[in-house]
């Protein structure tokens, strides 16, 4: 089977830039025979930023640079010159994706919306030259102060999709045929479990040429919260949804019982997440022949706290309802509230990294992830080319051990 081009998750090592360090450079020309200290300071290195880009949807365009590394800083030099600033290195990711360190599973950032920019690692500063430390009683500093150095962390990066609406349901119960029906997005059908490995997103066309996103979020089975099947891996996505529809087929023998199941699965996995709108939508009412009389006998002992609809993608049978429902709810003034804090639904906690051993190998990696990250270079505290064969009488020597 050809490999998924949707990639959700990725762990990478990122360094930023070392700065560089000061110079020790002492002034010499013709007719200034005690020109004193000049050497200037060492550069900043380079950050690394992460920025939100809508024009992405995955991450494979990360999985094979594991490695994200900054410009380093460029030393000082002579005449008061200050080293060249390390560039700095941007880390494009989509919209919905949160940050996790990859060694503690500690939360460290979330990045929601086109352009938005977290310094993700600070380059290290530059060292100071010594004409900055030249006193009336220390006219001749020969030391300078070395620049920061680089930081380095292993993250993991989680995309957890932006939809306005997310399906939940278990296998077959008719997510992507709806999908289908209500979007251009052409999922893959089939009459079989996990037919739909991969979420996958589509544009809801509605009235006076507005629109709305919904999400075909793989199936979901018991247990999934604890790590069965493919609902851990795929969970993540249901938390950037402002409703949840929930879809039952028509044909499963206690409706209230699977629905009951869905939800204790997503209570789990998240608790914030039973904070969200739900819909229940009873699917492939086809089947019952559009019978009011079948479908008012279906209707007792449902929920009664949340909407239910009855809904048929292959007939058509109370799509439009459907969508007048979500857009309802969508444009609710609790919802609106709701959505300005979405970022709050979403796990912030310490994670787990143990549950998610499967998620995060790498099956391309060899031993570890190549090369070491390269040591700091020795600090010189004298630039030996750079005094230009001074006298020894031309200057007073000091002591560099005693410097700070």
């Amino acid at each position: 089977m050809a490999e998924s081009n949707f990639i959700d998750y990725v762990k990478i090592y990122c360094r930023s830039g070392r700065g560089g360090r000061g110079s020790t450079h002492m002034h010499r020309a013709k007719y200034i025979p005690k020109g004193g200290p000049d050497g200037g300071n060492g550069g900043r290195g380079g950050h690394i930023i992460l920025r939100g880009n809508r024009n992405y949807w995955t991450l494979l365009h990360l999985r094979y640079d594991r490695h994200i590394q900054a410009e380093h800083g460029g030393n000082g030099s002579k005449n008061k010159s200050t080293g060249h600033q390390g560039a700095d290195r941007y880390i494009d990711v989509p919209c919905g994706t949160v940050v996790y360190n990859a060694e503690t599973g500690e939360y460290i950032c979330d990045v929601t919306e086109h352009g938005q920019e977290i310094i993700l690692l600070h380059g290290g500063r530059g060292g100071l030259g010594n004409f900055n430390f030249s006193t009336p009683t220390n006219q001749a500093p020969r030391y300078a102060q070395p620049g920061e150095p680089m930081q380095e962390l292993t993250v993991i990066l989680e995309l957890k999709l932006l939809a306005d609406v997310g399906l939940v349901g278990f296998p077959n119960a008719g997510k992507s045929t709806l999908v289908n029906a209500l979007s251009s997005a052409k999922p893959k059908i089939g009459n079989y479990p996990f037919t739909t490995l991969e979420p996958s997103l589509g544009l809801v066309s509605y009235r006076d040429n507005r629109s709305f996103v919904i999400a075909d979020i793989p199936g979901i089975i018991e247990g999934a919260s604890e790590g069965r099947g493919l609902g851990l891996r795929f969970l993540r996505h249901i938390e950037r949804n402002s409703i949840l529809l929930f879809m039952v087929s028509a044909d499963t023998d206690n409706i209230r019982k699977e629905y009951d199941t869905l939800l204790n699965e997503l209570a789990q996995y998240n608790p914030e997440l039973l904070d969200k709108r739900r819909i229940l939508a009873i699917t492939k009412c086809d089947l019952l022949g559009h019978d009011p009389e079948l479908i008012d006998l279906l209707r007792e002992g449902l929920p009664t706290d949340i909407p239910v609809l009855f809904i048929s993608a292959v007939s058509g049978f109370n799509l439009q309802e459907l969508k007048d429902r979500l857009w309802n709810e969508m444009n609710n003034e609790s919802n609106k509230i709701a959505a300005i804090t979405t970022s709050e639904n979403i796990l912030k906690q310490t994670k787990d990294l143990s549950r998610f051993t499967y998620v995060y190998e790498d099956e391309d990696d060899d031993e570890g992830w190549g090369d070491e990250p390269e040591e700091d270079d020795d600090i010189e505290y004298l630039d030996e080319d750079d005094i230009e064969d001074l006298d020894d009488e031309d200057f007073e020597y000091v002591d560099t051990s005693d410097a700070k």
